[in-house]
């Protein structure tokens, strides 16, 4: 088992296979695709303020990712208030 210490050093080595940015009003997204030992992944970095948060999808769940993503864009784009109604 490893330790997030181990974790943060093989993503740190890994190598980048694409890197995007956007901006959304005030936060800045990082979009990496990155590639170690261990696999693929998606890093996802959020930073508003000086202050950063990532979530890490392996490339496995990728699909998986965008069509939940896919469904919550069209409840917001089918709904008024742009809030998907609770189920």
């Amino acid at each position: 088992m490893s330790n997030r210490s181990d974790d943060r050093k093989i993503n740190n080595s890994a190598e980048a296979l694409l890197s995007e940015k956007i901006q959304i009003e005030r936060k800045v997204f990082f979009f990496d695709l990155k590639e170690n030992p261990r696999g693929r992944f998606l890093r996802i970095t959020e930073e508003v303020g000086g202050r950063r948060d990532a979530i890490i999808i392996p490339t496995s769940g990728l699909d998986a990712f965008k069509d939940t993503l896919e469904r919550a864009i069209a409840a917001n784009v089918n709904t008024s208030a742009g809030v998907a109604p609770l189920e």
